[in-house]
């Protein structure tokens, strides 16, 4: 199953922070692209591209300027959404239906306002608390679930730097070798 990210209504300057860190959340947890809607953050974009060339792997970042026409497009091509919301269902009474459906998945978290539109045309409005959050933390949560755990098992391909886990320290193995 191949897992995508829609980010709605990205704002310079207000968003960028909480933006990257969807963007990285995204590609730890094993999605292989996000797609940023709102205002075109051009920096942003390069500062998320410039960590997957650091990290390795094939994660993509692009910008959708009509993220209504993308989401309808995602579905006329086979592709199942589900919209992270604290008005959904619950994310571990429905995570298996998701995993069942064998298409591709595009995730979508929500910015300032999500238009009514976005809930009526995801296959699944999913809440991983009926709590104020986080998108960031939503996202984290419902990949992880969708991963079934194993996105402690990926493996980004070319890193220039790789963590090795410890339990005091830091161990950071550096590939000159995949320095451009």
């Amino acid at each position: 199953m191949n897992v995508e990210v829609l980010r709605l209504d990205h704002r310079i300057g207000r968003d960028t922070r909480i933006t990257t860190h969807v963007c990285l959340t995204a590609r730890a947890f094993g999605a292989s692209k996000i797609h940023l809607s709102g205002q075109e953050d051009a920096k942003l974009m390069k500062n998320v591209e410039d960590i997957v060339d650091r990290w390795g792997g094939d994660f993509k970042v692009d910008y959708v300027k009509n993220f209504k026409k993308f989401i309808l497009n995602w579905r006329d091509n086979g592709g199942k959404i589900v919209h992270l919301t604290m008005y959904g269902s619950q994310a571990n009474e429905i995570v298996s239906e998701v995993q069942e459906s064998n298409s591709d998945i595009l995730i979508i978290v929500g910015g300032a306002k999500v238009p009514t539109e976005v809930y009526k045309n995801s296959d699944w409005n999913v809440s991983v608390t009926t709590q104020p959050h986080s998108e960031v933390s939503s996202l984290a949560v419902f990949q992880h679930l969708l991963m079934d755990g194993q996105e402690f098992n990926l493996d980004f391909e070319d890193p220039v730097f790789e963590v090795i886990p410890t339990a005091h320290g830091k161990n950071v193995n550096i590939h000159n070798e995949n320095k451009e």
